[in-house]
């Protein structure tokens, strides 16, 4: 039984989304109060964001399923400075325009996960650089600088790696926590935000906005993290061995998309059940305790119901269509990314690499040899095989078990 009492808490609880809250009590009874308006901010450093990110959206998507209300602080400011947690190195600058196209292309998977319309606890959208362009820098030394100590954020986890490390932390870096703050403190007085939530790794810049909204306006506000979500094999979520997970369908086909989830871990199923889907506990309980083969139609609903989610039910739908005819069907589905070779064909490591299958025609080779290439099912064993694809006949190319395509004229 949850020891809390609030929806709020409860549900972030029983989905695994919580880690560290400043005043739990406090927040607790707060919430059963009023309608609790709580926002995450996201750095538009690409043009999608990938799963990782996920995570925080879902923290959003609670809290609207709570019936509190969600802000989504897109930092065109504080993207301009860049986050140094979790960083080994100082981001690349970014120009306006950059910016401005990549939250262009990021504000469509909030607006397919989270509801904006004019009520209560309707989301918004909001771009910090609308207040943090316009603020003087003496007046940010001035107002806020007096509140901020180097000492204490010298013992921050961000600043503390770096150093720890002798690589370099720039000054403009070291503003970015000052930014976030401020952030916070603009929020409470035009929003009356009272919760700032995040990963675990952003506790450090959330306290330092409480704090500055206790000591400029004697305002008591919170902060809650959830645990940075790892795979049961240890590596971070959000990352393939090919790359990040985007959201976005031009980043990454939704075939793709559908087919990561598909291969979670057997370890890991119930628990992304619970972050990344609405499925009821109950069934998410039933699930999980599925064992051998049959803990794979846990996995299809994963994948269906996160699919559906980020990209739409016709995207999940086709997805599972195309799965379901090249794994058990034996053919090539119409979700698979299709690569032309012309009348003339072409070499099958050139075509592996053009498909990003491999990074290189070494890397190509290397495959070959391992017998991990079939072209409709047959090995490849000569790495100067010529694909040649008769006129109006698609071929199925595979690499391994994971990777497929369709191979036209």
């Amino acid at each position: 039984m949850s020891e809390f009492q609030s929806d709020l808490l409860r549900l972030l609880q029983e989905r695994g989304h919580m880690h560290q809250i400043t005043d739990a009590g406090a927040l607790d009874a707060l919430a059963m109060k009023e309608v609790v308006t709580g926002y995450v901010g996201f750095d538009p450093t690409a043009p999608s964001l990938h799963i990782g990110n996920l995570a925080s959206i879902m923290l959003l998507k609670r809290l609207q399923q709570a019936g509190h209300r969600p802000i989504v602080i897109m930092g065109g400011g504080t993207a301009k400075v860049g986050d140094p947690s979790g960083k080994d190195e100082t981001r690349q600058m970014l120009t306006e325009e950059k910016l401005a196209s990549n939250i262009e292309g990021i504000k469509g998977s909030f607006e397919k996960i989270l509801r904006f319309d004019d009520s209560e606890n309707g989301a918004l959208l909001i771009n910090n650089d609308d207040w943090l362009s316009k603020l003087g820098y003496v007046e940010l030394l001035r107002d806020v600088g007096p509140h901020f100590t180097i000492n204490r954020m010298l013992t921050f986890d961000s600043v503390k790696t770096r150093l720890d490390r002798e690589q370099p932390l720039t000054f403009i870096e070291f503003n970015y926590m000052i930014m976030q703050a401020y952030d916070y403190l603009v929020l409470n007085r035009e929003y009356g935000c009272r919760l700032q939530l995040g990963g675990s790794d952003q506790w450090g810049n959330i306290v330092n906005g409480i704090e500055l909204c206790r000591r400029i306006d004697g305002k008591e506000v919170y902060g809650y993290t959830a645990p940075l979500i790892t795979r049961a094999d240890g590596a971070k979520m959000g990352k393939s061995v090919d790359g990040a997970i985007w959201l976005n369908e031009d980043q990454l086909p939704a075939y793709d998309f559908w087919q990561y989830w598909r291969n979670t871990d057997d370890r890991d199923v119930g628990k992304f059940l619970r972050i990344f889907t609405d499925v009821p506990l109950v069934e998410i309980a039933r699930l999980e305790a599925l064992e051998g083969s049959e803990i794979n139609d846990a996995k299809v609903v994963l994948a269906n119901e996160v699919t559906k989610m980020v990209r739409g039910g016709d995207a999940a739908v086709s997805a599972a269509a195309t799965a379901q005819e090249t794994f058990a069907g034996g053919g090539a589905g119409n979700d698979l990314p299709t690569l032309s070779v012309g009348a003339a064909g072409m070499r099958i490591g050139a075509v592996l690499t053009e498909l990003g299958f491999t990074a290189s025609n070494g890397e190509a080779k290397r495959k070959i040899a391992e017998g991990a290439v079939k072209l409709d099912d047959q090995p490849i064993t000569e790495p100067g095989f010529l694909v040649e694809a008769p006129e109006g006949k698609d071929l199925k190319l595979s690499l391994g078990k994971k990777k497929h395509a369709i191979v036209t004229r």
